[in-house]
């Protein structure tokens, strides 16, 4: 809870633990776990002044109630990110006008790196899965990606263009074979590895031509209730299920021409480039959005390099995510449906319940098994059966 500088923990294993984090009057900004599960980072405004806002990590320890704190952490879009293996945190920071990123040991929170940036306005910084490689972006306002070592050492660089507006999002591919990285050009751009130079580029164009391309369609119907039904009044359920109304998805003949928004010009943060973008577990897919084109996702088959798959919703695209175990996609609109994508098909999921939970964002459990939904004021964690292997 922003506003009132407070964190609260629960235990899904033991329903009477509970803690409760209080900052006081150090305003919160962001709140994440440590990789063990056994602590909590907070990042802090402090010091705050008209002229200068400081901003502070502090690391709370549910098994000790120790505390740690990690100054000058930069109010950036990514700015703390761990390796895969829970071992290393990264934070990018900014002192005396100048970008760093300072490398710290998990197990006991200690510097172990320390080194300044070649950028002019960090952004964000993300690890390789593998733990070896640090990326590092600048703000949209000069295209520069940066490949740190974990030592510090500056492995390479990657600039597509030089004046327009530049990066938007990156992610890495399991495997840290590949880096994907959106632009506001409305392209994403695959890095290889080993040379770190492009290997191939996706557009996002407002009209899918390609017979070889699947587009599904979200399309909404009102059930059917027989008449022999219908009472007056009518029950609780049946009186539900007349005003409501199921999704489900068709498959669309190309070309199909998608909703684009032209971006307004003026404005600061325009909707356009790929904002959104994920590499499966398997690293097979890759699923991106392009901002301009708010309610379609783009499925692309990384193996052969080529648009698989768009699905078309019918209203915007909140947020997507990879199931941890296999490749299915699940993708929320802010409506009560879950939808769900693998190479298998699309399906919508009804989120029962009473009320309108309205879905903003979701994450999957690392099993696979479940995921929690997340509404702006309340949450629910969906379990999804698995077929029994005959």
């Amino acid at each position: 809870m922003y506003k009132r500088g407070i964190v609260q923990v629960w235990s899904l294993e033991q329903p009477d633990w509970h803690c409760k984090i209080d900052e006081g009057s150090a305003g919160l900004v962001a709140s994440c776990w440590s990789p063990d599960g056994r602590h909590i980072l907070n990042t802090t405004e402090f010091h705050c002044s008209l002229s200068l806002c400081q901003l502070r990590i502090t690391v709370w320890s549910l098994c000790t109630k120790s505390v740690s704190y990690i100054k000058y952490p930069k109010a950036c879009q990514q700015g703390v990110v761990f390796t895969k293996d829970g071992r290393y945190m990264a934070v990018a920071e900014r002192r005396d006008c100048k970008d760093f990123i300072s490398i710290f040991v998990c197990s006991n929170w200690q510097l172990l790196r320390h080194f300044d940036t070649e950028t002019q306005d960090l952004f964000g910084i993300e690890w390789a899965p593998n733990g070896c490689v640090l990326a590092a972006w600048d703000s949209c306002l000069e295209y520069k990606l940066l490949l740190y070592s974990l030592d510090g050492r500056l492995l390479s660089s990657y600039r597509a263009y030089e004046w327009p507006l530049g990066i938007k999002s990156v992610a890495w591919s399991p495997s840290s074979q590949f880096l994907a990285i959106g632009s506001f050009d409305e392209k994403v751009r695959i890095l290889n590895h080993v040379t770190w130079k492009k290997i191939t580029e996706f557009e996002h164009p407002a009209t899918i031509a390609s017979k070889k391309t699947i587009v599904y369609k979200e399309v909404e119907k009102s059930p059917s209730v027989e008449t022999e039904r219908l009472s007056f009044p009518p029950t609780k359920a049946l009186a539900s299920s007349l005003f409501s109304t199921q999704s489900k998805y068709e498959i669309s003949q190309v070309p199909v021409s998608l909703q684009y928004i032209k971006p307004v010009a003026d404005r600061a943060n325009p909707k356009v480039g790929v904002g959104m973008l994920a590499f499966s577990a398997d690293n097979c897919f890759l699923a991106t959005k392009n901002d301009s084109i708010p309610n379609a996702v783009w499925v692309w088959d990384i193996r052969r390099l080529k648009l698989l798959v768009v699905l078309e919703q019918l209203c915007p695209i909140q947020g997507f995510q990879w199931d941890p175990r296999q490749p299915r996609l699940a993708l929320c609109t802010g409506t009560s449906r879950v939808f769900l994508w693998s190479p298998a098909g699309c399906v919508a999921v009804q989120v029962p319940g009473e009320g309108d939970f309205q879905i903003v964002s979701l994450s999957w459990h690392s099993s696979g098994d479940s995921m929690v939904l997340l509404s702006k004021d309340n949450c629910c964690v969906c379990y999804l059966e698995r077929e029994e292997v005959k």
